[in-house]
């Protein structure tokens, strides 16, 4: 059996004073608020002053025909959903009652009304409209769910997921929200979202706990929604804007992490439908959450065992200054096979850097190999070329699924001699003497046959520098390498008195980066 639709504001449009006081008493006893019209003008201003749900609209009006209004009705935006019945004592005819259905009525009733059969008409349309509305607000809920479920899952920091959260939260339920979570660094996050954007707002680290307990989550693991009276709300955040109850859900994957929480105002005006959602929310946070902190914890992972797996410290040698970076990739989870290398060898000093291909363990693991063969190389007293042609050998002969860039120097730190040699590696940049420009370069890349390595011969003067780089640093996929190149020429060739500030100001020139960046700076006191 169908239920009988909620009472509504209901506008009666009619020209009649008589007519529109019984229509009117028929409705008030039905439960309606009234609110009465006597000529078409008038109706645009009540429809204007008033959140009106259902119009009783007369064909004959002083100042235009009920059919033009009702069309007018349906086209206007802020209209177009009211359901319109049409009431008539002169239009009776078949063909006036096909008319006005066509031009947009819901209904059309004909002189004499039937108090019984009105009441029962008016709640018909209502029950279909009232209906209708539901689906379409539930629709344009999904379809708010859908665009924050993909917002979630693309947030790349906890301090965007908690954004992002809280103003989907609001897009799709209409109400403020607010979202709790607690990253692994320690420092929960509160964002709420009234109307204005995501706002952080202070946390203690024990919130998202608590808001477990208050929906009966405690240390378990799953989804769970609960609605809090705004007195128990305000007991755990005093500050919160909110006066009324909320709808709450946390939710956690496992029962070791902590939980998530969504809040959002006005339990009561929220069905199964929307509890639903709102959980569905809340289990979509918490996967998003455990994936960011998985992704986060490999990164971390991931960046101790590179940093592990290059010098520490890099020798002092008298009228040189040396500077090193290391930067890992933003995007990437797993180690990456850049590094460098500076060897004291008495007399001479050697600089290497480099790139293996990929990332992954096995490009680090084979890194890390052509590092220590690079030093074993270097201890029986080989030179540069066939150093280079050694660790070819290497890969060729334990990795020949591989690839890797070198540049190798060999430095005579009293006078400044620079013997280079390249294994399809990047080309340094020589700055000093007023000009910056990049010698050397190029060559076959290591893993591939090869007999003869070039060399190039060159002397860095007093107060001369020599900037390495990995591909990384400026490689763009809308940019040429050659504009980089160029841009990176430019940059470099106002070197500071600090190194150190050098550095940093050549990486921060080219912002985030795909790839990992390694980075060697060797410049000759003046």
């Amino acid at each position: 059996m169908n239920a009988v639709p909620p009472p509504t504001t209901t506008l009666v449009v009619d020209d009649n004073d008589t007519k529109r006081y019984i229509i009117g008493s028929w409705l008030r006893r039905a439960g309606h608020t009234v609110v009465e019209a006597a000529s078409a003008a008038q109706a645009w201003e009540r429809l204007a002053e008033h959140e009106i749900e259902l119009v009783i609209l007369d064909i004959r009006l002083p100042d235009a025909d009920g059919m033009e209004v009702c069309e007018q009705i349906k086209a206007a935006p802020a209209t177009a959903s009211l359901p319109v019945i049409h009431i008539s004592a002169t239009a009776v005819e078949v063909s006036d009652r096909t008319s006005g259905l066509r031009r947009g009525a819901d209904a059309y009733m004909t002189d004499p009304i039937d108090p019984g059969e009105f009441i029962a008409t008016t709640e018909a349309v209502l029950r279909y409209y009232q209906a209708r509305r539901r689906a379409e607000r539930m629709a344009a809920r999904m379809a708010a769910f859908t665009r924050t479920s993909l917002a979630v899952n693309a947030a790349g920091t906890f301090d965007e997921l908690a954004a992002v959260a809280a103003h989907g939260a609001l897009e799709i339920f209409g109400v403020p929200a607010a979202v709790y979570i607690l990253p692994p660094d320690g420092r929960a996050r509160r964002t709420t979202d009234l109307g204005a954007g995501p706002i952080g707002r202070p946390c203690v680290p024990e919130v998202p706990a608590r808001l477990a307990r208050m929906t009966g989550l405690d240390e378990h693991s799953g989804t769970r929604v609960h609605h809090i009276a705004n007195r128990q709300w305000l007991e755990l955040l005093p500050d919160s804007p909110t006066a009324e109850d909320v709808l709450l859900v946390t939710s956690r994957l496992k029962g070791d992490r902590p939980p998530i929480g969504v809040a959002i105002e006005g339990h009561h005006a929220f069905g199964e439908d929307e509890v639903n959602l709102l959980r569905q929310l809340g289990q979509t946070l918490a996967l998003a959450m455990e994936a960011l902190r998985s992704y986060t914890e490999e990164h971390l992972i991931s960046l101790t065992l590179q940093r592990s797996l290059l010098p520490a410290t890099h020798p002092v040698v008298p009228g040189w200054t040396f500077a090193v970076r290391y930067e890992p990739a933003s995007d990437q989870a797993e180690v990456g096979g850049d590094f460098y290398e500076i060897i004291e060898r008495g007399d001479h000093v050697l600089v290497a850097i480099g790139d293996v291909q990929g990332h992954s363990l096995h490009a680090a693991t084979v890194m890390a190999e052509l590092r220590h063969a690079l030093r074993a190389f270097a201890s029986e007293g080989h030179d540069i070329d066939a150093i280079l042609r050694l660790l070819n050998g290497v890969i060729q002969l334990y990795h020949d699924d591989q690839s890797a860039t070198m540049c190798l120097m060999r430095l005579d730190p009293r006078t400044g001699a620079l013997r280079m040699a390249s294994g399809g590696h990047l080309p340094p940049l020589h700055v000093g003497g007023g000009r910056s420009e990049y010698r050397g370069g190029g060559g076959l890349l290591l893993g591939f046959p090869a007999d003869q390595i070039a060399l190039e011969e060159t002397v860095v003067p007093p107060g001369g520098t020599v900037v390495l780089i990995t591909d990384g640093l400026i490689e763009d996929r809308d940019v040429s390498l050659s504009v980089n190149l160029e841009r990176l020429r430019v940059i470099a060739a106002d070197v500071d008195d600090d190194l150190e500030r050098y550095s940093d100001r050549i990486i921060a020139e080219f912002g985030h980066r795909e790839d990992d960046v390694a980075l060697v700076v060797i410049r000759r006191d003046p």
